[in-house]
């Protein structure tokens, strides 16, 4: 809840001031009355909002990673990572004794001795414990106490009063008593993530900077990255060699429609990954059972691109095209093909992003290279800056290759929007 509050404030904030520097320029009277709302093709990205979104990510990215590359008033509160103590109480009968637990709270990567304490006098006797931050730490406060756990047990935490199941909040942390009657320490551990479960933006770069020059598993980085651009290019270029044909028959002959519709809008909201154990039993684990699953990826959206694209079809268009003379073919040359062609373009975007999330699925069945499988294998034994890492340049290859789609689409398309 946090980011996404920060996340809206730098949103909103940046909104206002980026358009009260750029409106300030504004002196022209015609272009201030200029009408853009509902016309598609006046409406451009702001370049300004497109950087300060990608630095807000980053930003938020270092605050809850405590990245070096922020100051620190910026970093969210960290874990906790020093000296603490807490009093325990323990109770023979009428008997009570009090003493102290010393807790030395440390890095992971470190591995300290317990602090030093004298026993003290009563039947408590004072203890001291290490604990890593981010995790927790039974205290077996019996083991050098005159009693023990069954004739003695906690009945107090700093002096309140507590029972199996409860907890009470100390310096530094939260102690717990679980069900069978033993303290547990729990260090406070701030709003920034573990690294384990979230790197910092330097560690995830230099990750990057390592792989790039070693490779992973013998294998180049930009061979992996390779390897999953040819599967998911092949498996789109299959999906929109049978989808657009398909989709324009739907589109153009009831009897086709009829007959296929049922079939595509049925296997349009299948998860590709839930056709991974088919295509293992029917294609096999080798390379074709990869690109059969991104070809199903693929297909649906481009039949239901090509069929939409056919149907919204001005049909002024093809009366004046039959009125001047025009046969079946010209009609469907000239008139059918361009204007579904924006349709087109945009489900073969969809598809290739659809592609481009479905590679790792695709990747599971057992490949040895690809992107997919470098971050499948990273999780296993929880190397998270790889698999930060191949998650980043995954979506920074697939923006490239939107932004290519789009030049393109602006070249071979460019009557999109403009009726």
């Amino acid at each position: 809840m946090i980011p996404l509050l920060i996340y809206v404030g730098i949103f909103v904030g940046s909104f206002y001031i980026v358009n009260k520097i750029q409106g300030a320029g504004v002196k022209d009277y015609t272009s201030l009355k200029t009408v853009t709302f509902g016309d598609e093709s006046a409406v451009r990205p702001n370049r300004a909002a497109g950087v300060i979104s990608i630095l807000a990510l980053f930003v938020l990215w270092g605050m809850f990673t405590g990245s070096s590359l922020l100051p620190r008033f910026m970093h969210m509160p960290g874990p906790f990572e020093g000296t603490t103590s807490f009093e325990y109480t323990i109770a023979n009968g009428n008997d009570r004794d009090t003493a102290t637990v010393s807790v030395l709270v440390h890095d992971r990567k470190e591995k300290p001795k317990a602090p030093e304490v004298e026993a003290g006098d009563g039947f408590a006797k004072n203890d001291s414990i290490t604990v890593a931050s981010y995790r927790t730490k039974l205290v077996n406060v019996w083991q050098n106490d005159e009693q023990t756990k069954a004739d003695a047990p906690v009945v107090e935490i700093n002096g309140q009063s507590i029972q199996r199941g409860g907890s009470v909040k100390v310096d530094g942390g939260v102690v717990n008593l679980s069900d069978k009657g033993t303290p547990n320490f729990v260090p406070s551990k701030g709003a920034q993530m573990e690294e384990l479960y979230l790197p910092s933006p330097e560690a995830t770069f230099w990750r990057f900077i390592r792989v790039a020059k070693d490779g992973f598993r013998d294998t180049p980085l930009l061979g992996h990255l390779g390897w999953s651009l040819y599967r998911v290019i092949a498996g789109f270029i299959c999906g929109a060699i049978v989808g657009i044909p398909l989709g324009y028959a739907m589109g153009l002959s009831n009897w086709f429609r009829g007959w296929f519709d049922p079939i595509v809008e049925f296997m349009r909201p299948v998860p590709p990954l839930a056709l991974i154990p088919l295509v293992i039993i029917w294609f096999g684990i080798g390379e074709t059972g990869k690109i059969i699953l991104l070809f199903l990826a693929a297909l649906w959206i481009m039949a239901i691109a090509a069929r939409s694209g056919v149907s919204g079809v001005n049909i002024a268009k093809v009366h004046a095209a039959y009125s001047l003379g025009a046969s079946k073919a010209q009609i469907m040359r000239h008139v059918i093909i361009p204007n579904s062609l924006p349709e087109i373009f945009t489900g073969a975007r969809v598809a290739m992003g659809v592609c481009w999330g479905t590679v790792v699925a695709a990747e599971l069945v057992a490949a040895e290279k690809g992107a997919g499988m470098m971050i499948m294998v990273a999780a296993k034994f929880q190397n998270t800056d790889i698999v930060v890492m191949g998650i980043i340049l995954i979506g920074v290859i697939g923006f490239g290759i939107d932004m290519l789609m789009r030049q393109a689409e602006k070249m071979l398309v460019p009557w999109k929007g403009k009726g």
